[in-house]
């Protein structure tokens, strides 16, 4: 299978695109962001990486040229290294993720990664004799590690690393202030917030979700592309943030506690398999 069959995108105008895996029908289908700017383009997230993204981004005509040279320098940013956000990332020269995730990236943890993906989920498969068994997220070197407060310049429009953990250790979120955009990984979706995954903290969650209510407080996002679901707005997700807030308490963190302890487990077992294969 191509890539220009394995991916399929929709542009959302003012230069961002948004694209899926086609045949990765999961609840776990990452949603992956291409943003344009006049000096660099950006790509947030990048799929299981079962095929190409820059060969589909090139083949589809979404990597516009600069002026009188090739296509401008494409970076891909990782908003943490979860398996289904970070797969895809082996294909990019540049690749940049927050330094709390650099060494899961490094040497491609796979439980950290929380790798779980079965052939049911994958309706498609991308080549002959392909098994979910197979996969796992392969080590990357990152060219750029992120903090709270980098700017990642795209020419005309800048975006701003906002440190986000409680999801995981190294989720970020990437502001455009001038557009009032939030593109949000898997710190907040239209859907349950995780927090019992191995690098899960609800406390860190907690403040993290103190910052999004701050942000709409403030008038500082009217749109928030996440990481997977659907587009929504400044109300819903002030509602999202609140919503976990008042339900993190003590018979939440016991049951996620819980749900650690067996994710913690299943993910060992499941890796270690991956690892003798």
């Amino acid at each position: 299978m191509s890539a220009l069959e394995w991916f399929a995108h929709k542009p959302l105008g003012g230069g961002i695109f948004w694209i899926q895996e086609r045949f990765y029908e999961s609840g776990n289908r990452a949603n992956i962001w291409l943003v344009r700017g006049s000096q660099r383009d950006v790509v947030i997230d990048a799929g299981l990486g079962l095929r190409s993204l820059p060969d589909y981004l090139r083949d589809a005509g979404l990597l516009a040229p600069a002026e009188g040279a090739g296509p401008r320098p494409l970076l891909a940013v990782a908003t943490h290294v979860h398996f289904d956000h970070s797969g895809g990332l082996q294909h990019f020269e540049e690749v940049a993720v927050h330094s709390a995730e650099a060494a899961a990236l490094l040497q491609g943890d796979n439980y950290e990664a929380v790798t779980w993906l079965s052939d049911r989920e994958v309706a498609r498969p991308p080549r002959p004799g392909w098994s979910a068994r197979q996969f796992r997220v392969p080590p990357v070197r990152p060219s750029r590690l992120l903090q709270e407060g980098d700017v990642i310049s795209l020419g005309d429009r800048q975006l701003t690393v906002m440190h986000m953990p409680g999801h995981s250790r190294g989720s970020i979120c990437l502001h455009d202030k001038d557009r009032k955009i939030l593109f949000s990984g898997d710190v907040v979706y239209d859907g349950s917030m995780i927090d019992w995954l191995p690098y899960s903290r609800i406390s860190d969650y907690v403040a993290s979700c103190q910052r999004l209510m701050e942000l709409v407080d403030r008038g500082l996002v009217e749109k928030v592309l996440p990481g997977h679901f659907n587009i929504f707005g400044a109300e819903r997700l002030y509602r999202l943030a609140s919503n976990y807030i008042s339900q993190a308490g003590v018979c939440h963190k016991i049951s996620a506690c819980a749900m650690r302890s067996i994710a913690s487990i299943a993910l060992r077992v499941t890796n270690s398999r991956i690892t003798s294969h």
